[in-house]
C-alpha cells in the first residue's frame, strides 16, 4: 500500500518525514530514491530531527554513510556512486543497519543485498518548487499517519 503526499516546501518534506519518524524503530529501514535534488536528504533529516538528531544531518555521497548517535542512533547511507556491492563492501556497511534506524539513499545499488525495508520513500519533482512524496509500507496505520496535511510547525 502506499500513501502520495505532495510538498511545496522544505520544511513540509521535513515535516513529512517526521509524522513517518514517529513510526519507526530500531531496526527498521528506509529507502529513500528520487532522482538528484528531489529531497532525499531533506527528507532523511526532517526524519533524523524528529528521532532526537540534534547536528546537523547532511548528504554522505561522498563518505557513504553517517551514522548519528541518540536514541535511537540514526545511519544515512548514499548508495549514489555505487554499481553493486562485492561481499567485503557490503560487510563495510552492515554497521550501519547494527541498533539503528537505517535510511538508504539510491537504494537500488544494493537491493539484493539490503535488510528487509519496512518504508519505502520516493520524492519526485512535480515542477521547480512541488514535490510528491510516495510512502509505501505494508503497515496500514502508519500509511494512516504520514498521510495527515503537512505541518511545518514539527
Amino acid at each position: 500500500m502506499s500513501s502520495v503526499k505532495l510538498t511545496s516546501a522544505a520544511a513540509e518534506t521535513e515535516a513529512v518525514a517526521a509524522r513517518l519518524a514517529r513510526w519507526l524503530r530500531v531496526g527498521d529501514v528506509v529507502t529513500v530514491s528520487g532522482e538528484l535534488g528531489s529531497g532525499k536528504t531533506t527528507f532523511v533529516r526532517g526524519a533524523s530531527r524528529a528521532l532526537g538528531i540534534e547536528v546537523p544531518v547532511t548528504s554522505p555521497t561522498f563518505t557513504v554513510g553517517h551514522r548519528y548517535p541518540g536514541n535511537p542512533d540514526v545511519s544515512h547511507l548514499d548508495l549514489f556512486r555505487f554499481q553493486g556491492f562485492s561481499p567485503a563492501e557490503w560487510g563495510d556497511l552492515e554497521p550501519y543497519f547494527e541498533d539503528a534506524i537505517c535510511f538508504v539513499e539510491w537504494p537500488e545499488a544494493a537491493s539484493h543485498a539490503l535488510p528487509p525495508v519496512r518504508v519505502a520513500v520516493r520524492l519526485s519533482h512535480v515542477d521547480r518548487e512541488q514535490r510528491t512524496i510516495e510512502i509505501e509500507s505494508d503497515d496500514t496505520r502508519l500509511l494512516a499517519e504520514v498521510s495527515g496535511d503537512a505541518d511545518a510547525r514539527i
